[in-house]
């Protein structure tokens, strides 16, 4: 269903009109004999009555839709009082700019997971016509929509990446958010919405499975920050053995050295704090 501008004049013109028509009908009865005058008078009256059937006020950000026994026949999308076409039936649809937060959802991720997700859908409509015919009511078909769209995004993504490259629910959010918009707008497209932005509200594992994802994550970073202890704890073992080379400290021979690396790296990569041990050497 394309929209289509209704016929209309201003409405204050045609109240002018109108009143044109009570002073001629005043007239007649002045001028002309009784039953000649009465006739006039149904038939101006009855224009009258026809002309403000076709009086309608349209409020700004609002559209009226016009049917004509059964024929759509326009759309008055400027707010202002108009005289359009009689005997027609308007249906008010709002323009403005809408919230729908969406119930919390229990889906599976692609890893099957079970999450817990919800997100909130701002959209407008932007087609009154599509709106009020091409769908049985936009509003409940708004809402069934963004929930079954938000179902089918959350299923192609993982909750988390731990050791694997690509989008995740949680790290990604902004390019969730941008493809759920996409599809929500090409499944509310017939509709004549508009989806101006939509984004996530809610996102968590299910509770039957969060204390273990919380474990998971929790030795994830534990293992991510132990990589980079024994990294840094082998480049600063490295360093104090060229180092004592090139000043030539101390004479290390293989065994030393080695000695010397374990040791560094047993004080280092310890999560307590080393003890030393004082040598005093033999006692006789």
């Amino acid at each position: 269903m394309s929209e289509k501008s209704a016929w209309k004049i201003n409405g204050f013109g045609g109240i002018f009109i109108m009143i044109l028509l009570v002073v001629l009908m005043i007239y007649a009865f002045s001028v002309l004999s009784v039953a000649l005058s009465s006739i006039i008078a149904v038939i101006i009256s009855l224009a009258i009555c026809i002309m403000a059937s076709g009086l309608t006020i349209v409020q700004p950000n609002e559209a009226k839709v016009l049917t004509f026994f059964g024929r759509y026949v326009g759309t008055i999308l400027e707010d202002g009082l108009w005289l359009s076409v009689p005997i027609t039936v308007r249906r008010r649809v709002s323009l403005k700019v809408r919230n729908f937060n969406s119930k919390m959802l229990k889906v599976n991720d692609v890893d099957g997971n079970p999450v817990e997700i919800a997100a909130v859908i701002v959209f407008k409509v932007i087609s009154s016509a599509k709106a009020v015919f091409d769908v049985d009511d936009y509003e409940t078909f708004v809402e069934i929509q963004s929930e079954t769209a938000l179902r089918h995004v959350a299923t192609k993504y993982p909750y988390d990446i731990f050791e694997k490259e690509g989008y995740s629910l949680r790290g990604n959010a902004e390019e969730v958010a941008a493809e759920l918009a996409r599809e929500l707008q090409e499944r509310l497209a017939v509709a004549g919405v508009e989806v101006i932005e939509a984004r996530l509200t809610h996102l968590a594992y299910a509770t039957e499975i969060a204390s273990a994802m919380l474990q998971r994550q929790q030795a994830s970073a534990i293992l991510a920050a132990r990589q980079i202890i024994v990294e840094g704890a082998v480049g600063m073992a490295q360093m104090a053995i060229a180092k004592l080379q090139q000043d030539n400290t101390v004479d290390l021979d293989d065994e030393r050295k080695v000695a010397m690396i374990n040791n560094l790296l047993v004080s280092i990569v310890s999560d307590r704090s080393a003890q030393p041990v004082i040598n005093a050497g033999t006692i006789y």
